[in-house]
């Protein structure tokens, strides 16, 4: 299977002299577009009715939960990525920790599975899973990941996505009431303005 991941990652690697394009578009894709998943929870919260802000809430708990997860992964197997044994062509900086699963991408499918998993945000989950497919490509084509980190982060976005879904009756009422009482206290002149919900 390593051989495999190996020669899949040398197929998507970038070659060592990159067009102008192509190493800006990957690089906006793997280390800039990451940005769009708190500016869409964020966004989410500030403007939309409680409906929306629970279903934030949610996607913010799959998040957590799967880099959770990942964490695990990474402490108890370290697996090389592909500049620590001198693989391929890297184009960004990267610490030297464990590539599986890619913490990346399952931030980004977690969020994206779990608004497919709730009425009335599928559309959106559906997109932002979609859009995960390019930031998988960049962070291979740049040289830090592997492709089965990839499938790895797809699996533990997965299930983040269920659990979190699933047993949102244990936590989402209670942490729904907190960051209310939170927002209230940070957004009141805001409030008060018309530029923020209550």
């Amino acid at each position: 299977m390593e051989s495999l991941n190996q020669t899949i990652f040398l197929w998507l690697n970038a070659p060592e002299h990159p067009g102008a394009l192509a190493l800006t578009l990957a690089i906006f894709l793997a280390e800039r577009l990451i940005w769009a998943v708190p500016l869409l929870i964020g966004t989410g919260w500030l403007r939309g009715s409680e409906t929306t802000r629970k279903t934030m809430l949610v996607a913010t708990a799959a998040g957590w939960l799967g880099l959770l997860i990942n964490q695990v992964i990474g402490l108890t197997w370290l697996h090389p990525r592909p500049f620590m044994i001198g693989l391929g062509h890297t184009l960004i900086p990267h610490v030297a920790d464990s590539s599986f699963p890619s913490d990346h991408l399952t931030l980004w499918w977690a969020v994206a599975f779990s608004l497919m998993l709730q009425r009335g945000s599928r559309i959106a989950g559906i997109g932002l899973a979609l859009l995960g497919i390019p930031i998988a490509w960049a962070r291979i084509y740049l040289g830090v990941h592997f492709p089965f980190d990839m499938a790895g982060a797809a699996t533990v976005a997965a299930f983040s996505a269920w659990m979190t879904s699933r047993e949102a009756r244990w936590y989402l009422e209670p942490s729904y009431r907190l960051a209310s009482g939170i927002h209230h206290r940070i957004f009141r002149r805001l409030i008060a303005l018309g530029w923020v919900r209550e």
